[in-house]
């Protein structure tokens, strides 16, 4: 879900050109995850549970070296990192020669062979009119000649034999972008799992539903789905060879995965198999009856499973029943921002006058946020007071952009700006009509913990609440069509950038990433400005200038961000929590 320094090609993994069944068949990773998954077109899917999967499948041309800290950069399916022009606006790769994509049937019964024109086609898909992709904003505007073919194609689909200048394959194995201004972020939107190459035919085979049939170039192919319940990848025998070399840094953890996997050929285990198991506790157990290699601590368990720090709750360990059993604990706070956000179309809760502001702002007041990071989160998490959190560019740690929690102040906002209080007890808007506010939410326990707070402070609040209950694909599918009044989120970094969190309450985002689908002149140009700016303190200046904005408009109510707890089984070589790959599976052995 990378920076405007480039890093040097340190290799994690040394790549030969022939191809290599690998990984031991008879080897399975079990995990599991909390929310279903909506598809595995990459350019029709943001969602987290959908890239793990388009993680292992699909080849970006670079990516991320397993144990680098911070972050680096390698080479993927091309020779070296590109070369870059002077000015940082035309990149050039070389695509390895001898890479291939996984066996299907769109490919009549021959070898597929990977080509710089798959990355053209790829590229210009995420920019397609007919198929809306939530991630276009990385790529609108920015490469040269795109938006004539975007335009010539109006709401129809896009010319896909129209030569582009800044989308080319120079040769079979050359690919050269063009952007119009230099982009500090180029490398690592190109990281991202959703820029990994498809097939041209693939996608015109089964165009009537290419969420159900990804086809890569990754270790491993789609060998069952149900969506919403269970998704089976197998190793792919077309995988170019790849032995893994990465050295350790500092930690301990990284000695002892280089130990274990140093000369080993990636993937390692043959069969992946990840359950949806929407209820924290059928999670865990299936986990402690070891159904499961690997899964996140729920809030429902964690007093169970760790040993948490009264004096500091951010601080945490395993309980003693499950060290000796050889359970592994892993922790890591998430490059993310969770927020609730106000639909800004909604008539009842959107819109820039003062009272709609007034009205947004006491609800956030009324937020009791340290209570629920003390009880829900369980102390694992630490309040978010800004858009971009701490450890991505771009962060301020001493912006306060979460409001104080005062009931009593929240009250005496609402009395002062005509949301009188009616005969039934409950307010009304200030034109007298009734004030009812709906929020989006899930089915599970851990839902409806968020829900009774909700419930309390609405009610002291005097206002009506009511709910939208769907499963979380389902949610996302209505925020996005704005159908959704008010709606939890939490965006994971893409790249650790700035940009890719501001860019959430961008305007031209608005029913993408832009889920409060916001709109403000001012925050859209200072915006824009940004994107003309690497890192430092004349870009953090504007993000500044922006976060103000949103105090000042409301559209989110800041919540937090979390500290991950994941536990290994014994059994489970390789892991590591990674801030930007989300699915280590190539990594991981199980013995």
């Amino acid at each position: 879900m990378r920076k405007s320094t480039l890093f040097l090609a340190s290799m994690a993994a040394m790549v030969m050109m022939q191809t290599a069944q690998a990984a031991d068949m008879s080897k399975v990773l079990r995990t599991a995850v909390r929310y279903p998954e909506t598809g595995f077109d990459p350019a029709k899917v943001d969602d987290l549970y959908s890239q793990m999967i388009l993680e292992n499948v699909l080849d970006p041309l670079v990516s991320y070296d397993y144990l680098a800290k911070p972050a680096k950069l390698i080479p993927n399916t091309v020779d070296a990192l590109p070369t870059i022009s002077a000015d940082g606006k035309v990149y050039t790769f070389k695509i390895k020669p001898g890479t291939y994509f996984s066996d299907d049937p769109a490919f009549g019964g021959k070898k597929r062979e990977l080509v710089a024109e798959d990355y053209v086609y790829s590229f210009k898909r995420f920019l397609d009119p007919t198929i809306n992709s939530p991630y276009s904003f990385l790529l609108d505007g920015r490469l040269v000649g795109m938006d004539e073919v975007v335009k010539a194609a109006g709401k129809g689909p896009l010319n896909y034999d129209t030569p582009v200048e800044g989308i080319k394959a120079i040769d079979k194995y050359t690919l050269r972008l063009t952007l119009k201004n230099t982009n500090h972020n180029m490398m690592q939107i190109l990281a991202m799992p959703v820029f990994g190459a498809v097939a041209r035919e693939v996608i015109e085979a089964y165009k009537s539903n290419t969420n159900a049939h990804p086809v890569g170039t990754g270790p491993y192919v789609l060998k069952e789905w149900k969506p919403g319940s269970k998704i089976v990848l197998e190793a792919s025998p077309s995988y170019r060879k790849v032995v893994f070399n990465s050295q350790p840094g500092k930690d301990a953890v990284d000695a002892e995965i280089v130990k274990a996997l140093k000369g080993k050929t990636l993937p390692i285990v043959g069969r992946i198999e990840m359950s949806v198991i929407e209820e924290e506790q059928p999670l865990w157990l299936s986990f402690a009856n070891k159904q499961l290699d690997y899964v996140g601590v729920q809030q429902a368990v964690m007093s169970e499973v760790l040993n948490i720090n009264p004096q500091n709750p951010t601080e945490a360990t395993l309980s003693d029943k499950y060290a000796k059993q050889g359970i592994r604990l892993h922790r890591l706070k998430k490059m993310e921002t969770n927020y609730y956000f106000f639909n800004m179309d909604d008539p009842q809760v959107g819109g820039s006058s003062k009272e709609k502001i007034a009205l947004r702002r006491a609800i956030a007041m009324g937020f009791p946020n340290l209570e629920t990071i003390a009880t829900i989160r369980r102390g694992q998490a630490v309040p978010a007071n800004y858009i971009v959190p701490e450890g991505v560019a771009g962060h301020n740690p001493d912006f306060r952009a979460g409001v104080k929690y005062d009931l009593a102040a929240a009250n005496a906002l609402l009395d002062r700006f005509g949301y009188k209080v009616g005969a039934d007890g409950f307010r009304t808007q200030p034109n007298g009509q009734p004030l009812v506010i709906t929020m989006g939410s899930g089915t599970g326990a851990i839902d409806k913990q968020w829900n009774e707070y909700w419930q309390k402070e609405f009610d002291a609040l005097k206002i009506k609440l009511g709910y939208q209950h769907g499963k979380w694909n389902e949610l996302l599918k209505a925020s996005r069509e704005g159908k959704l009044q008010m709606w939890g989120s939490s965006w994971f970094a893409d790249y650790p950038d700035g940009e890719n969190f501001m860019q959430l309450l961008y305007g031209k985002n608005s029913g993408d990433s832009n889920g409060a689908r916001f709109k403000d002149p001012e925050y859209d140009r200072l915006f824009e400005a940004s994107l003309k700016l690497p890192d430092g303190p004349e870009r953090n200046k504007l993000y500044d200038e922006m976060n103000k904005i949103v105090v000042a408009q409301q559209p989110w109510i800041f919540t937090d961000t979390r500290i991950t707890n994941t536990v290994t089984q014994p059994n489970v070589k390789g892991f590591k929590p990674h801030a930007l790959l989300n699915a280590p599976w190539r990594y991981l052995d199980v013995q």
